[in-house]
């Protein structure tokens, strides 16, 4: 393995993370926890986007062309819980498809960096009403 590498090709390059994205958005489409944020949601779109998402951060030559993040997670009253349940089932599908411990960790901690742009809860707490308070006061 070359060490000019970068992660994305380590990983097993767009077909495999598209692979390991279209298992995840599935899976939170369908959660109980978080899935209806994406009643209304363009399945296909969101794919898109975390795949851009992932694949920018992991060196890919691709750039990610949705909103920024803040934006996008505005209007939702996204609390830690959400957080924590989202980055679970990344978690459980980067396992599922048994994907190296160096690029796991690596996404896992991208998450986690980008946690304050999707909600202001530290923690994994839920508190509907100043989530919902966060999203009427904008």
């Amino acid at each position: 393995m070359a060490d000019s590498e970068t992660l994305f090709e380590r990983l097993g390059g767009e077909a495999k993370l598209r692979e390991i994205v279209d298992y995840f958005i599935d899976r939170v489409f369908g959660d109980l926890m978080i899935g209806f944020f994406f009643r209304n949601a363009d399945r296909a779109r969101i794919k898109e986007m975390e795949y851009q998402l992932a694949a920018e951060f992991l060196g890919a030559d691709v750039k990610y062309t949705g909103k920024p993040l803040g934006k996008a997670h505005a209007n939702h009253p996204i609390m830690g819980g959400h957080f924590a349940r989202r980055r679970q089932i990344f978690k459980e599908a980067l396992e599922h498809f048994q994907v190296a411990e160096e690029i796991k960790l690596a996404l896992l901690n991208h998450t986690d960096a980008l946690r304050h742009l999707i909600t202001p809860e530290s923690g994994s707490g839920c508190d509907p009403i100043a989530a919902r308070r966060r999203v009427l006061n904008q």
